[in-house]
């Protein structure tokens, strides 16, 4: 069992900086990671994005659980502009999409710091 939600997504997925592992048990599903991750908290979201996808364009974490977690994130901290521009630039990272989504966090980032 795992202490984090970190550990766990390195064991689901895997870890570009780590050497590969195992799964290490058998609930290791990924409908449970995505249980835990959403009701998770922003702390352990961003620690888990922080140190699994370091540079936003790296890390094995598959796009749609990146966008996830970014969402999630936001949804816990709506008005924090660092975390806006943080997830705009996930979401330019990872193609042309999730542009206009990109551009409207950015926009709303600069509304927060404008005041």
């Amino acid at each position: 069992m795992h202490s984090t939600l970190t550990e766990r997504a390195r064991c689901l997925y895997g870890d570009e900086y780590r050497p590969t592992s195992p799964r290490c048990s058998s609930d290791h599903d990924e409908h449970y990671f995505i249980e835990e991750l959403t009701f998770a908290d922003a702390d352990s979201i961003l620690a888990m994005l922080r140190e699994l996808c370091p540079q936003v364009v790296d890390g094995l974490l598959p796009v749609w659980v990146r966008n996830l977690a970014y969402r999630l994130v936001l949804l816990q901290r709506p008005d924090e502009p660092a975390l806006l521009r943080e997830a705009a630039h996930n979401l330019w990272s990872h193609g042309p999409d999730w542009d206009h989504i990109a551009a409207g966090l950015i926009r709303r980032a600069e509304g927060l710091e404008a005041g």
